[in-house]
């Protein structure tokens, strides 16, 4: 008898075994997979929050299978996301205004943070403090219809100055920093990132807000009026996992450092740097909400406002169709 029971024993221990191995298996079946657009590589700092909400499995618990697509900046993200070839994608707060006047009906569902993405590099001790020094100046943006060049337009203009009282160079992702960092431009305006390559390349820096000035904006997760529509379950679910992940660089720090780099193993051996990423995205880019994720309708409103002033846009848009705040409530 005692045989007979140590029999069963075993055969109920190998029957549950093999229900929690083929559990893992079962879940995956059921995922449902989903592009999620990116302006750029998902291997950039910019996007820890999303590259932590996979590699912690936030989207899988959401029952998503995402993966990140590459496309040639956020206002190719929207048209993409307009023409219904992915069903959600990242740009920057701003990016809405852009591609409304286009006729390509998107919205911001959610912005990462309540600072700005753009921020003022300059050198350290070399007497500018701020937009207003800039004057007669060479400074770089990434290029002439970017984020980093209307933000730098809205800084220069709450001090009275305009592109042609300087002299500003559209100089690509590493041009940026790299003409700063050998000198040839006194400043750039860009993500703290590229501060950091700066400074590793030799440069002392000084970061100054960009939202003291212009109230430019953090990224943000795009869809289109029709997902919107007809697939709101799928874009809620594709916002509280990419919130999830900000929220754990938010509050974990340094802490999320380990997952990300196995996430994006590019930066293996680089711990230090992504730290210190993480640090100042949080100081400038991530804190300022209120509620994470929530779009300030004023705040759009005065980009948008100026945009048409300079004639980037050559209409306003309602602003309650630039975006919506249902999925963050």
């Amino acid at each position: 008898r005692q045989d007979m029971l140590s029999k069963q024993t075993f055969l109920k221990t190998a029957m549950a075994l093999a229900v929690c191995l083929a559990a893992p298996v079962q879940a995956q079946q059921k995922l449902e997979d989903v592009n999620y657009l990116l302006p750029a590589p998902a291997f950039l700092p910019a996007f820890i929050p999303w590259v932590l909400a996979k590699q912690r499995g936030y989207y899988a618990k959401e029952g998503l299978n995402v993966k990140f697509v590459v496309a040639k900046g956020g206002v190719d993200v929207a048209k993409q996301l307009g023409a219904g070839n992915a069903p959600i994608g990242g740009g920057i707060g701003d990016t809405p205004i852009i591609v409304r006047a286009q006729g390509i009906p998107v919205k911001a569902v959610a912005v990462l943070g309540g600072g700005s993405l753009t921020n003022l590099v300059v050198h350290e001790g070399q007497g500018i403090k701020g937009p207003a020094d800039l004057k007669g100046k060479t400074v770089t943006v990434l290029a002439y219809q970017d984020t980093t060049f209307f933000s730098l337009l809205g800084m220069l203009a709450s001090v009275g100055l305009t592109k042609a009282d300087l002299n500003i160079q559209a100089a690509g992702p590493r041009g940026i920093w790299q003409q700063f960092a050998d000198g040839r431009a006194a400043a750039f305006a860009g993500p703290v990132d590229w501060a950091l390559n700066a400074r590793g390349a030799g440069a002392k820096v000084k970061i100054y807000r960009a939202d003291r000035y212009f109230p430019s904006m953090a990224q943000a997760i795009l869809a289109s009026d029709e997902m919107i529509a007809k697939r709101p379950d799928l874009v809620g679910k594709l916002v509280k996992a990419t919130l999830r992940g900000l929220d754990d660089v938010m509050k974990q720090g340094k802490g999320v450092v380990p997952d990300y780099v196995a996430g994006s193993p590019n930066f293996k051996g680089k711990e230090k740097f992504i730290g210190e990423v993480v640090e100042l995205y949080t100081e400038y880019t991530y804190k300022g909400q209120k509620v994470l994720g929530e779009m300030d309708a004023d705040r759009l409103a005065k980009v948008q406002a100026f945009y048409v002033k300079e004639g980037i846009v050559p209409k306003a848009a309602p602003v309650n169709e630039l975006y919506t705040n249902q999925f963050v409530k």
